[in-house]
This record gives structure tokens, C-alpha cells and sequence, in this order.
């Protein structure tokens, strides 16, 4: 059985990959931790030990120094960033890319050298070099900067974690003393500049570690070897697997994902499900009895041929380019009016490399559900900017529908929406959305006069939305390119493939499989992303043993890496006799 079932048949909020022996290799508390080093320090001949742990943006240092000092005999503690350039040095630097928008940036190509004094940093380093005896820690992030070390750590957090501590107001971006600043921008910050820099560091330094720590829960840290850490790797890109999921509240928020998927209530209701998210998700990795949580990005960036294949890593580099979420509105409000920039403009405005083309997969709704996708014939684009910029100044509620389309949402509909076309899901709707990665370009048009959940108006870019909107994609082109055009593209007993899309604008190729019977599925030289969209339980199988079974459940999200040559899908459990689908996403040749 797949490690990633439960007892419960529901979907599993806990998806877990067993990494096979390597469990002597994995430590968990400080004081297994401080052992493990002190053991390591014991076999040397040496008389002074320097350590190094390079830490990403937002790992609590100050718990790991008082974790160390109380159980290691330290002789030095060095905090590398003393060498960094003051906060308000560093803001006038990056302010070009971080802009004054609430949400959109430039992506920054700044490394943390740059942020360095190379005078200090030699301080740092002579003052290192002066201690002849005993274990010298050097921390922070930019730590390596300072020493090489004869024991580098790496010390990692997920990046919903990072939020998480951005949110509480715990932390705020490196160096820029904003703990106070609203979410939105510390995440903006992230997004542009910080993440992108520490993960230039990561890739860098990746290589000559010797341990790598999890840091995600205070005062709970694991840490392996990196060879063991690489094997866990190498394992989960030569099979199936499935990312950490998180959800979110949102002001639009439905009841779809509670009760599906027995979450937790709160007061304000889930309104996204994000578990096809490498960039934002993490994978739980189990040695032994040690559960590692490490950012799922770490697998795209040191397995990218095995996991994405030769050709999307010739076309993408070390990115993740499709991602599957879950936008949930039955029983809540409507999204925002919204479009998304064309290639040109996200590249010559932001700075990234493609756009967020998408579609929505309806994976349940309610009658009279509507989804709102291309414009009117008779749409008159000047009157529908005018309109809208009185709406953004609360002169009128936008008459949406005398612009735009709408259209019935069923479940199992697939609406395709390239970039440049407005679109919306209007309430009562379960979608599973399908997409490229560039997943925050989303200019709001209008937002039905809906307040935040931190009670400010969400922001609304008609000045980006103006400039991309395709004026040409009216009702007929709408009809006959983007609404369901589902094509049946093969089948034989027991099963038939379907390909419900995308648009040739796009460069995701989508495939839904109806079967009571095994489907076989066979390597295109492209990662593929999949959803269980009808039915309770599947079983993902390899022909020739190359890896245990995997039992997926309804509405979860799995990945089948490149590297996995051929794989079977059939019902399982309480769905076996009957018959179930799956949706299917990859990048086209």
C-alpha cells in the first residue's frame, strides 16, 4: 500500500514519501541533532572546528544558537549579517523592483553578495581565524559568505511557513525592518526579490553541504546528511507522488472544501486549496520515525531532468510550469472580475518568462452556477473601462453582464482561458483550476464591492487589465475555441481519453480518462500533473515494478515524474467495479 493512505477514506491531508534506507542517516530534537555534530566533530584531529549554518530568510537563528550553546561547548558565535549593509541602504537598492504596488514587483536578479560589506566580511573572517581552539558557529543568512566551514548546515523553511510567520508578524523581509507591513507586501517582496535570492544562495551551496536542518516547527528540527537527503530525491523522481496541501480563507470563500475534504471550520471559509503548487508546497519525507518537511521547489531545483524531462527542462530551466488548485465558492461570493497579462507584457513589466494562462475545471457546482469567460458581441470596450473606473470609485456597481459572458458551469465542464481573456467564477462553483506557474498576475478588473478579509478593498489594476485585454475574444470565438471543446481521442474496453484542451495559445495540453478498467499511460518526455476527479479511490501502478503502488483519493492532486516510463491507473477500493476519471496535465512538444 502507497504511503500515501490512511484509515480514513478521505482525502489525505498528509501525504508522505518513505524514504528507504537512509533511516540511520535523519535526526530529530536539538539534542540528537547537537550529538549527531558533536560525534562528527569527535572523529576530526583537528583543535578548532568551524560550523556554518547558512540559513534561509525567516529560520528562527536565535532558537538554533540557544539550542546549540546549551548543548555544545561553543567557543564563538558569529551572526553573519552584522557584515550586511544597513535595512535602509538595501531598500533604496532593490526599490526598483519592489515598485510602490501593493502586488507586483519586478523580478530581481540580486544576489546576497551584493548586500555584503567586503571590508566587514573580512572582520567576520579574521575573527574567526583568531580562535585557535574549540567549535566556532557562524550563522545567518550569508553565513557561507563568512567562512567555508568544516561542517556546513543548510537550514531551510517551507514556503507556506514563511507566510505563516509574515502574517503572524513574527518576521518581515530581510533587512527591511517591515515586521508591520501588511502581508501583502512583505509577500510581494518575497516573491521578487528575497526568495528568488536566497534561492540562487540554495542552488549555489548545494553541492558541499553535509547536513541539511528543517526548521518549520519551533523547537521540533530534523536534520539528515545530504547524501541522504538526495537519495530521498532521487526517490520521489522515479515515482508518483503528492505535495503537502495548505488552504487559505478568502473573502469569497465556499463550504465545498470543509466538508469534502473534513477540514477544520473557521470563521471565515476556505477559499482556496493549493496542493499542485512546487513553488509553494513542501513534500514530507519519512525516515524511520522522523517526518522532514523540506519546500518542494528542493525537488525541482536538484532533480530537474528526472522530474520535468530533458525537453521541459530545455524550455523551462529548474521551474515548475504547470500548477493545479482548488477555488471554492459553493455557497460563498463571486471572484473577482479578472484577466491575466499576455506573455509580452508580464516579460517586459515584470520581468518573468511566460504568463499565466489557465482554465477552470469544474469539479462540482450547483445549479445555476455561471462562469463568466470573453466578451460580449456587442461589447463596447470604451463604455466597459468607463464603467469600470467608476465602479473602482464607488459611483456605480459594475453591470458585468452587459459586457461580459456567461455560461452555465457543470460539473465536469472545462473552460479554457487563455491570457488576455477577462473570465470569472461567479459563486457555486468547485474549481479545480489548471495552469501555468506564474501563478499571482492576476489583474482585478472589479470585485463586486467585496472588503479583504483585512478589512481593505483587495487590490484592483485596471491600469495593467486595460493594456492586455484581447478586445476580439467576443461570444462566437469564446463559443467555439474555449468552452468545452472536448475531443475523443481514444479508448478501447473499459476506458476512453478525452482531450478537453488547452487552447493552442497555451502550451498545456489537458487529457481526462473515463475508465472502470487499468489505463495505461506512458512517458511523452513531459512531467505530468493529475487530478482524481470522478470517483473515490484510484491506484497508480507501474507495469514493471519500478515502483510500489499508489493509492490517490478523490480530488487529490498527484505527479508522475518524466523519468517514470509507463503507469497503470485503476479504480480502487470502494470505487473498484465502477467507473472513475482522471484529469491529466502536460507541457506539449
Amino acid at each position: 500500500m502507497s504511503s500515501n493512505a490512511n484509515n480514513k477514506k478521505s482525502y489525505n491531508l498528509t501525504p508522505t514519501v518513505p524514504i528507504k534506507d537512509w533511516d540511520q542517516y535523519a535526526w530529530q530534537s536539538y539534542d540528537q541533532i547537537a550529538s549527531e555534530l558533536q560525534d562528527r566533530i569527535g572523529r576530526s584531529p583537528r583543535r578548532k572546528t568551524v560550523l556554518v549554518v547558512e540559513c534561509y530568510p525567516t529560520v528562527r537563528q536565535e532558537e538554533i544558537i540557544q539550542a546549540l550553546q546549551s548543548r555544545l561547548n561553543l567557543t564563538k558565535v558569529i551572526r553573519s549579517e552584522q557584515a550586511a549593509m544597513p535595512g535602509e541602504q538595501i531598500k533604496a537598492i532593490i526599490q526598483r523592483y519592489l515598485t510602490d504596488d501593493r502586488v507586483f514587483g519586478y523580478m530581481s536578479p540580486c544576489t546576497v553578495d551584493e548586500f555584503y560589506s567586503r571590508e566587514l566580511l573580512q572582520d567576520l573572517k579574521n575573527e574567526a581565524d583568531t580562535v585557535e581552539d574549540g567549535l566556532v558557529v557562524v550563522i545567518g543568512f550569508g553565513a557561507s559568505l563568512v567562512a567555508e566551514g568544516n561542517i556546513l548546515v543548510y537550514a531551510d523553511i517551507a514556503r507556506w511557513e514563511i507566510q505563516q510567520r509574515y502574517r503572524s508578524k513574527e518576521f518581515g523581509n530581510w533587512r527591511l525592518d517591515n515586521r508591520e507591513e501588511e502581508t501583502l507586501r512583505k509577500y510581494k517582496a518575497g516573491f521578487f526579490f528575497e526568495w528568488r535570492m536566497a534561492d540562487r544562495l540554495k542552488r549555489q551551496l548545494f553541492s558541499r553541504i553535509d547536513y541539511y536542518l528543517d526548521t518549520n516547527a519551533k523547537d521540533d528540527p530534523k536534520m539528515v546528511t545530504r547524501d541522504a537527503l538526495m537519495a530521498g530525491l532521487r526517490q520521489t523522481a522515479s515515482q508518483p507522488f503528492r505535495l503537502v496541501p495548505y488552504f487559505d480563507p478568502g473573502v469569497w470563500g465556499g463550504k465545498w472544501l470543509e466538508e469534502k475534504i473534513d477540514l477544520p471550520p473557521r470563521e471565515n471559509p476556505y477559499a482556496w486549496g493549493f496542493d499542485g503548487v512546487p513553488e509553494e508546497n513542501s513534500l514530507y519525507f519519512r525516515y524511520g520515525s522522523v517526518r522532514m518537511e523540506l519546500p518542494s521547489i528542493n525537488l525541482v531545483f536538484f532533480q530537474p531532468r528526472e522530474l520535468l524531462g530533458d525537453r521541459v527542462y530545455a524550455r523551462f530551466g529548474a521551474e515548475f510550469p504547470i500548477r493545479f488548485d482548488l477555488l471554492d465558492t459553493i455557497g460563498g461570493g463571486n471572484l473577482s472580475l479578472q484577466v491575466h497579462p499576455t506573455t509580452d507584457y508580464i516579460r517586459s513589466t515584470f520581468g518573468m518568462n511566460y504568463t499565466q494562462d489557465e482554465s477552470y475545471y469544474i469539479l462540482d457546482s450547483k445549479p445555476g452556477a455561471l462562469v463568466y469567460l470573453g466578451l460580449r458581441e456587442d461589447a463596447d470596450g470604451e463604455a466597459m473601462l468607463r464603467d469600470l473606473q467608476l465602479a473602482q470609485e464607488g459611483e456605480i456597481s459594475f453591470p458585468a453582464e452587459q459586457y461580459v459572458n456567461t455560461y452555465a458551469a457543470n460539473k465536469h465542464d472545462h473552460f479554457l482561458i487563455p491570457a488576455g481573456t477577462i473570465h470569472c467564477s461567479a459563486s457555486d462553483c468547485m474549481v479545480l483550476e489548471i495552469s501555468a506557474t506564474p501563478y499571482i498576475f492576476t489583474f482585478k478588473l472589479w470585485d463586486w464591492g467585496q472588503i479583504g478579509l483585512d478589512g481593505k478593498p483587495r487590490p484592483v489594476h485596471l491600469e495593467h487589465g486595460e493594456k492586455v485585454i484581447q478586445w476580439d475574444r467576443t461570444t462566437s470565438w469564446v463559443e467555439n475555441q474555449l468552452v468545452n471543446p472536448v475531443e475523443q481521442v481514444g479508448g478501447g474496453t473499459g476506458w476512453r481519453e478525452e482531450r478537453t484542451g488547452l487552447h493552442e495559445f497555451q502550451f498545456i495540453e489537458t487529457r481526462r480518462h473515463w475508465f472502470s478498467e487499468p489505463v495505461l499511460h506512458e512517458a511523452n518526455g513531459s512531467v505530468h500533473m493529475l487530478n482524481l476527479v470522478e470517483g473515490e479511490e484510484a491506484v497508480v501502478e507501474s507495469p514493471s515494478g519500478e515502483f510500489e503502488p499508489f493509492v490517490v483519493r478523490y480530488a487529490e492532486t498527484f505527479i508522475v515524474p518524466a523519468s517514470v516510463s509507463s503507469y497503470t491507473i485503476r479504480p480502487g477500493g470502494p470505487s473498484e467495479g465502477g467507473k472513475i476519471a482522471t484529469i491529466k496535465a502536460y507541457v506539449r512538444s
